[in-house]
């Protein structure tokens, strides 16, 4: 081997070992934190929404958030569909807006998956926790509230979804300071608690 060769790689290995202290550094940052309340009077920079495909509300946390940030949020949601998703939000993908009338600055809009027995969509459900993080970091947001993605009407039994995010979000490089899980109730609060280990 030749001393050329033997330096490069010397050279990707401590590019390696600096890019892995870097992402344990970042990682041990992220402040993960657990509350129970509504998530659309969340005093952060950005607060997740349990979007359907089709961006113009729902129910739960989706209808919440609509109602609660107003009209601007639906002509925003509008537009994308207008324009960057004419087919609607692929699931576990995410997408921004203004948080309109929310004391939040923006609504990062994500589709999870409906929970099939028969099916393995925990893929899905991590990349709708990635994909708002992907978001908020391009956004410049340093704090970001999450409900619990899937854990309603799409029929994700809580502890599994509550592992997945709090997994999932440890486990995202991200330059987010704060996660806030938003528990809508005791049971959820309970799933997140025993998910983050406190």
């Amino acid at each position: 081997m030749s001393t050329e060769h033997t330096e490069r790689i010397e050279r990707i290995e401590r590019i390696e070992r600096i890019e892995r202290i870097e992402r344990i550094e970042r990682i041990e940052r992220i402040e993960i934190v657990l509350v129970r309340g509504d998530i659309t009077e969340q005093d952060v920079d950005a607060v997740v929404n349990a979007a359907n495909s089709t961006l113009l509300g729902g129910g739960g946390v989706d209808g919440a958030i609509h109602r609660r940030g107003g009209p601007e949020i639906l002509a925003e949601c509008r537009e994308l569909r207008g324009t960057r998703y004419p087919d609607g939000l692929p699931t576990g993908q995410a997408v921004a807006t203004t948080a309109g009338r929310m004391p939040a600055r923006w609504v990062i809009h994500t589709v999870g998956p409906v929970f099939a027995k028969s099916e393995d969509r925990s893929e899905l459900l991590a990349s709708c926790y990635r994909e708002s993080l992907r978001v908020a970091d391009e956004l410049g947001a340093r704090t970001v509230a999450f409900p619990a993605v899937s854990a309603g009407v799409y029929g994700w039994p809580l502890d599994d979804a509550a592992r997945i995010a709090v997994e999932t979000v440890r486990d995202t490089p991200t330059s987010v300071a704060q996660v806030r899980f938003v528990a809508f109730n005791a049971e959820a609060e309970d799933a997140f608690a025993r998910a983050h280990g406190s």
